[in-house]
C-alpha cells in the first residue's frame, strides 16, 4: 500500500489574485475521504518542497452529503468531497474550486447565485398566519415519492457546474431552481403561487435557456430527476403561455 497520497490543489489567495497550484503529500490512511486529507494538510501545511505555506481552506459542514457545502472539482469531476474516498480516486488527486462561481479563497466559492435563483422562483410555502388550519390535503403515495426526491436538493451546485448553459456571464437560473419550482408547484398550498413561479421562468434566464445537455442529472449526487423536472416545468410554462394568450 502507498505510504503517502499526493494532492495537487488549485489555490487562490483572494478574490482578486491569480490562481496557482500547490502540491502536498499526506500519509495514506485507508478509507479516508478528501476532507480528512485536507484536514491533515491544514494541520501540517508544508508542500512537497518542504516549504511552509498558508493552510488550504475549503467549505464543509455535515460531512455526510447532506449540506452541499463541500462541493469541488475532484480529478476534473464536480462532486462532494466528503463522499469522495481516496481509495477510489486516481492518483495524484487534483482538487479545484468550482469554475462557475466567484472564488473567495482556495477551494471556497461564493454560491449566493444559487440562493438568488431560489428566491426568484419563490421556492417556499407562503405562511398564512400561525393559527391551526386543520389537517392538510391527503397526498397519494406516488406524489409523496416524487416530492420527497425533489426535496433532497441541497443546493450544492454540482448540476450548475456541469451545465454548459450556466456560465459566469449569463443569468440562467439552472436546473436546481427549475426543479424546486416543480416541487413547490406540486405542494397543496404553495401551488397557489404557481403562476408567479412560471412567470419568473418565462423571463430571460429561465426555462428557455436550457439546452437539454442533461449533464445536470448525471452530476447530481442525490440522483434527483432534474431532466424530468425541466420537462415538466416546460410543459407548465407552455400551458401558461396558452392561457395568457386566450386571456388577452
Amino acid at each position: 500500500m502507498p505510504e503517502t497520497v499526493t494532492f495537487k490543489i488549485k489555490r487562490q489567495d483572494s478574490e482578486i489574485t491569480k490562481p496557482y497550484w500547490d502540491t502536498f503529500r499526506v500519509p495514506y490512511v485507508s478509507n479516508s475521504n478528501v476532507i480528512s486529507c485536507l484536514m491533515q494538510i491544514q494541520t501540517n501545511p508544508f508542500n512537497e518542497n518542504g516549504n511552509e505555506v498558508t493552510p488550504v481552506v475549503w467549505d464543509s459542514n455535515c460531512l455526510e452529503e447532506v449540506c452541499g457545502s463541500c462541493t469541488m472539482v475532484i480529478n476534473g469531476k464536480v462532486r462532494q468531497s466528503c463522499s469522495a474516498l481516496i481509495d477510489k480516486l486516481e492518483k495524484p488527486i487534483t482538487l479545484e474550486p468550482m469554475s462557475k462561481f466567484p472564488v473567495v479563497r482556495d477551494l471556497i466559492v461564493d454560491r449566493s447565485r444559487i440562493f438568488g435563483a431560489l428566491k426568484k422562483v419563490q421556492a417556499w410555502v407562503k405562511s398564512d398566519g400561525y393559527h391551526d388550519l386543520g389537517p392538510g390535503d391527503r397526498l397519494s403515495q406516488k406524489h409523496q415519492e416524487v416530492a420527497y426526491k425533489l426535496s433532497e436538493c441541497m443546493s450544492c451546485g454540482c448540476c450548475l457546474e456541469a451545465c454548459p448553459q450556466f456560465t459566469k456571464n449569463n443569468n440562467f437560473l439552472g436546473a436546481a431552481a427549475i426543479s424546486q419550482a416543480r416541487l413547490f408547484n406540486m405542494h397543496p398550498t404553495a401551488k397557489n403561487n404557481a403562476d408567479e413561479r412560471l412567470d419568473s421562468l418565462m423571463q430571460e434566464g429561465g426555462i428557455a435557456n436550457c439546452g437539454n445537455a442533461q449533464n445536470c442529472v448525471k452530476s447530481c449526487p442525490k440522483s434527483i430527476p432534474l431532466t424530468e423536472s425541466i420537462a415538466e416545468i416546460g410543459r407548465q410554462v407552455s400551458g401558461k403561455i396558452w392561457r395568457d394568450l386566450f386571456k388577452a
